[in-house]
């Protein structure tokens, strides 16, 4: 996969790696793969594909009600069955 230098795909892409923490270069492989899938090469393309996946991501967190900071906060929360779990004794 070549690398693509366009500023405003690039934002787009890190964005979307925000929104679902992860890394860039995952982000920018999940818009190469839809992309392929739809049979589209062109940058304006990917740039669409990629505004999609992002204005699909960021609807599931505001239909969901939390920000990533939140969700990720609950869920390094420890249960009440687990908060005397050791690994090493």
């Amino acid at each position: 996969m070549p690398l693509i230098e366009d500023h405003h795909y690039l934002k787009i892409c890190a964005q979307l790696a925000s929104s679902l923490s992860i890394s860039i270069a995952a982000a920018r492989r999940k818009v190469e793969v839809a992309a392929a899938k739809e049979g589209k090469k062109d940058l304006q393309s990917r740039k669409e594909i990629a505004q999609k996946i992002l204005e699909q991501s960021l609807n599931e967190d505001k239909q969901q009600g939390l920000s990533t900071t939140e969700s990720f906060d609950k869920l390094l929360k420890a249960l009440k069955e687990e908060e005397n779990f050791m690994l090493e004794d």
